[in-house]
């Protein structure tokens, strides 16, 4: 997990390109989802971390976005009730 404030512009965008960065999540929510989300984009820098793939996430226990994972979402839901 990297923290958005830990990293420079520059070097976020090279990961994003090299596909070594695949989801971003809300930190302070434990979400997770696709960089392209439009409730992603929407979130504090602050509150930003990026992961290298989904089972980094759901490892440090973050759930699945219900807007651009909402497949993965149901799932995870559903595994919770």
């Amino acid at each position: 997990m990297i923290k958005h404030d830990d990293i420079e512009r520059l070097a976020l965008y090279r990961k994003i390109r090299n596909a070594e960065i695949l989801f971003a999540g809300n930190q302070k929510l434990k979400i997770y989802g696709r960089l392209n989300c439009g409730s992603g984009k929407r979130m504090l820098k602050a509150n930003r971390v990026f992961f290298s793939s989904e089972a980094e996430a759901l490892a440090l226990q973050f759930r699945p976005c219900g807007h651009c994972m909402k497949s993965a979402y149901v799932k995870w839901k559903n595994a919770t009730t």
